[in-house]
């Protein structure tokens, strides 16, 4: 069933959907009803290279419904990233098999942890793969739900060579899963959410995969499924049908069999933040932990981005790569210093936490690289759970739309501002819809870069 809504989305970022007044009758925390309990377990599954961090804002929105955090998860994949050839083994890259393994121990632990039958799964990307591995390979009766967001379901791109490619709509994996006149297993209830014509991995010219007039042999529809309940978003991008609030409106529908009560999220008076370590060995971003690295926390003043007295928090972390907790407040913007080895200093700039979250997890910004050899300063401005569209979007760095985020489709996640030497140590606007986060150019030549990392 194909039930389109192309109502298009404008300011995507916005925070009047995301964070609700901070007045002191809305600060509290959301108590599960009787009426939440009868909502499966539910499991967070990320994609490519990303990690469970994404799903921060969309627990946050479960919890202000009502949904007792203890019956959510959100898994971490080892490794991330994909192999080039499913067949052959890539150091910090993982398999169809080494993802289906994994959550089907998360599955295993979630059903063992809250004593429920079924669970339900959400994928964002990749993680759909993940997922209906799983279901198609006897895990139906474990699954109830599953809701796949933007999962390229006929393939980033659908030729006959990379037959062992696990993006290759014409490859081994994808076809395994799309034989048969339904391309759902039956006894699981599926949705699909798709974006409408602003997914980049779903667009029929190569130039969004690096060949430009190359047909993928993909369209935008590539991300349904026969069988399965399908939803159109409008004008979100890859990552927003997932992400954003417009998503979680659906996710929230399909899975409790009701409107949200709200999409809004409900602040804590007290927040507590947590998270994990995490590094780029041989360039490849994994979730593995990484030990003796250190973490710094500073409120900063959300004007100037200058600090408010030292640390309110400071850690080193063991083995487990875990810092924190952090206690902080729902209205402190903050700075994270993260000291990691072999690294440069990264200094993330944040909005203010509404909610407490244990999935605050910190990766240092790559090395200095020969763009960066003349800067005096590095600024990245980052955006986690969408990408930049301009012109859908109000994005400004310093003033100016970044030079390095192409119009049109959205695909870029990140862009970069680079200051002269005698611009170093002065703040920097980062803004993104509502959103505005001030960071601070930190010298290069004392390695350390500056990252305004957006929530939403």
């Amino acid at each position: 069933m194909k039930l389109s809504r192309r109502s298009i989305l404008l300011g995507a970022g916005s925070l009047p959907f995301a964070v609700a007044s901070l007045r002191a009758g809305a600060l509290a925390q959301t108590a599960p009803t009787t009426q939440n309990a009868e909502v499966p377990p539910i499991l967070f599954v990320h994609g490519n290279g990303d990690y469970d961090a994404l799903w921060m804002t969309t627990l946050w929105r479960m919890e202000s419904n009502g949904v007792a955090r203890d019956r959510m998860a959100a898994i971490n994949f080892t490794d991330p990233n994909a192999r080039s050839d499913d067949k052959v083994e890539q150091a910090n890259r993982s398999s169809t098999e080494d993802q289906r393994r994994e959550l089907a121990a998360a599955i295993a632990d979630l059903k063992r942890r809250t004593g429920a039958p079924r669970v339900a799964l959400v994928g964002s990307s990749r993680g759909g793969y993940a997922i209906r591995n799983v279901i198609r390979n006897g895990g139906t009766g474990d699954v109830s739900h599953a809701v796949l967001c933007g999962t390229p379901n006929h393939g980033v791109f659908a030729t006959d060579d990379q037959p062992n490619n696990e993006f290759n709509g014409r490859g081994t994996f994808l076809r395994s899963l799309n034989e048969g006149e339904s391309e759902v297993t039956p006894g699981t209830a599926l949705l699909t959410l798709r974006s409408d014509g602003m997914d980049k991995y779903a667009q029929a010219d190569g130039r969004f995969i690096g060949k430009p007039g190359t047909p993928t042999g993909v369209t935008v529809e590539g991300p349904e499924l026969k069988g399965a309940t399908n939803l159109v978003l409008g004008a979100l991008d890859h990552r927003e049908v997932a992400f954003h609030p417009r998503a979680f409106r659906e996710i929230y529908k399909f899975i409790a069999g009701r409107e949200p009560a709200r999409i809004a999220i409900v602040p804590e008076q007290s927040v507590r933040l947590s998270g994990l370590v995490t590094g780029t060995p041989g360039g490849v971003s994994t979730n593995r932990p990484v030990a003796g690295a250190t973490v710094d926390v500073f409120r900063v003043d959300p004007d100037t981005g200058e600090r408010r007295g030292g640390a309110v928090h400071s850690a080193k972390t063991g083995a487990d790569g875990r810092w924190g907790p952090a206690q902080v407040e729902p209205s402190w913007f903050l700075e994270f210093v993260l000291t990691s080895p072999d690294a440069p200093t990264t200094h993330i700039y944040r909005s203010p936490f509404a909610r407490s979250s244990d999935v605050v997890h910190l990766r240092a910004a790559r090395p200095l690289g020969p763009a960066d050899k003349d800067a005096g300063a590095v600024v990245i401005m980052s955006r986690p759970r969408g990408y930049f569209g301009l012109p859908r979007d109000v994005v400004l760095l310093d003033g100016k739309e970044p030079a390095d985020v192409k119009p049109g489709v959205p695909t870029d996640s990140a862009a970069t501002l680079r200051l002269p030497a005698a611009e170093a140590g002065r703040n920097i606007v980062a803004q993104f819809g509502e959103e505005r986060i001030v960071a601070r150019a930190w010298p290069a030549s004392e390695n350390r870069i500056a990252i305004a990392e957006l929530t939403y």
